[in-house]
């Protein structure tokens, strides 16, 4: 053990494993919370303190009633019922789904309080760092990663579906290849369709030329890039 052995059933121990709870719930929220996320340091620190008393529950119930208790089956319930609460930081608004960091960030924290509960807290700590650490470096690769990128992702809204054939024939001219494609019923009374292409630009062809060529187009109302 690094830390220690937590795993003891103690007074100590238990003071210990809340304290690290709240501490790593706060940590991660605190994080979420500067960035003005939906859940911030209140939300994630009471999803990782309700999941350490579930597990401290469990191990209470091992020890005063022997044979009642099954140690995986409230750990279940929480993972699955957090997902209940991440719902709800889902929002999806003009092509973009938001909230999906922080939904998984409060199911991450809910099982960090469940090892943290029952006394496996240097897996808990370790997995709050290198939470941390994907949280902050990984949107820098991702950028990265998408500037150099050949595919891109564009939304565009057209007047009419018969509008979707000159738009296909205008991105072929200009060397253009259509990986995949969506169309759907737009919510707009002036929009007829919004599509959804993934394009596979090759070097010569930039994202501006792209956007260039289809707003300049008449039957196209709007275009995003992603």
């Amino acid at each position: 053990m690094i830390l220690g052995n937590f795993a003891a059933w103690s007074l100590r121990n238990i003071f210990i494993r809340v304290i690290v709870s709240a501490l790593l719930g706060g940590i991660i929220g605190l994080d979420r919370g500067m960035k003005h996320r939906g859940a911030g340091t209140k939300t994630i620190t009471v999803v990782c303190l309700g999941a350490t008393l579930v597990m401290l529950t469990e191990q209470y119930i091992q020890i005063n009633f022997p044979g009642m208790a099954n140690m995986g089956r409230l750990a279940a319930q929480v993972i699955s019922g957090v997902g209940f609460i991440g719902v709800g930081t889902i929002i999806v608004s003009r092509h973009r789904v938001r909230g999906l960091t922080t939904a998984a960030t409060l199911w991450a924290s809910a099982c960090i309080g469940l090892a943290v509960g029952i006394g496996f807290v240097e897996g808990g700590v370790l997995i709050t760092a290198m939470m941390l650490l994907s949280l902050h470096v990984l949107p820098y690769v991702e950028r990265f990663a998408t500037r150099h990128s050949h595919y891109c992702n564009v939304f565009i809204d057209l007047e009419e579906s018969r509008d979707l054939h000159t738009v296909i024939h205008k991105l072929k001219e200009a060397g253009v290849t259509i990986d995949s494609m969506d169309t759907s019923e737009s919510r707009s009374e002036d929009v007829g369709i919004s599509v959804h292409m993934v394009l596979y630009l090759k070097k010569t062809v930039r994202r501006t030329e792209i956007y260039d060529i289809l707003i300049k187009l008449d039957q196209v109302v709007a275009v995003d890039f992603l």
